[in-house]
């Protein structure tokens, strides 16, 4: 490991957070649940996101704050917190972590889990979450594109590749056939620009004064 993606990785320099990813069944196919942030405050204000937050002291039980199991509680607790449903942990499928580049704000490496939308109402917290919306990963493509949807990298990532799922049994079954698949970002050289392993530009080798 070269000591960039070491220092990257390395879960001294970072917290950890945990991101939920809702599916059901719709009428025209599978549907992701998107929260939209409050525009005037709080992390990704005014963007359309996956339920989820930060791994908290109560989510780590004693044990590390970067482990999968403290990242199922925060994933559990998040998603009770912001729109009321409960979670049965057993039920998350992990299949990727995004971790963002060295001196960012909120180092918070962050693992997505999917799962089937249990029964339940959906109760937004007011403070957290302005509107909730069941869309096809297409159309908030479509929308992000046109301008109507602000879709952070990851959560735009994310729904590209739900896009051909015909259903939420389709989709478990893909995420659960793979790998958790990381994410490393670094900026670009003009540090106006944070690039991912899918950008044509994070290959590109750093130009030398």
């Amino acid at each position: 490991m070269d000591s960039e993606l070491e220092s990257l990785t390395d879960p001294k320099a970072t917290g950890s957070a945990a991101t939920v990813v809702l599916l059901r069944d719709g009428e025209r196919g599978l549907e992701v649940l998107l929260a939209e942030r409050p525009h005037d405050r709080g992390s990704f204000a005014g963007a359309w996101v996956f339920p989820g937050g930060a791994v908290d002291p109560a989510d780590a039980a004693g044990g590390a704050f970067d482990s999968e199991d403290a990242a199922l509680r925060a994933a559990v607790r998040e998603t009770r917190e912001e729109i009321g449903l409960e979670l049965d942990r057993r039920e998350l499928v992990p299949f990727s972590r995004w971790t963002p580049p060295k001196n960012s704000p909120k180092q918070l490496t962050t693992t997505f889990f999917a799962v089937r939308v249990p029964e339940g109402e959906i109760r937004p917290a007011p403070d957290e979450v302005a509107a909730v919306e069941w869309v096809r990963p297409v159309d908030a493509l479509e929308r992000h594109a046109a301008g109507s949807m602000t879709l952070w990298p990851p959560t735009w990532v994310t729904l590209h590749g739900l896009v051909h799922a015909a259903s939420v049994d389709e989709a478990l079954a893909e995420l659960r056939s793979g790998e958790v698949r990381p994410y490393i970002a670094k900026r670009s050289d003009d540090g106006r620009t944070i690039l991912w392993q899918d950008d044509d530009e994070y290959d590109t080798p750093r130009r030398r004064g």
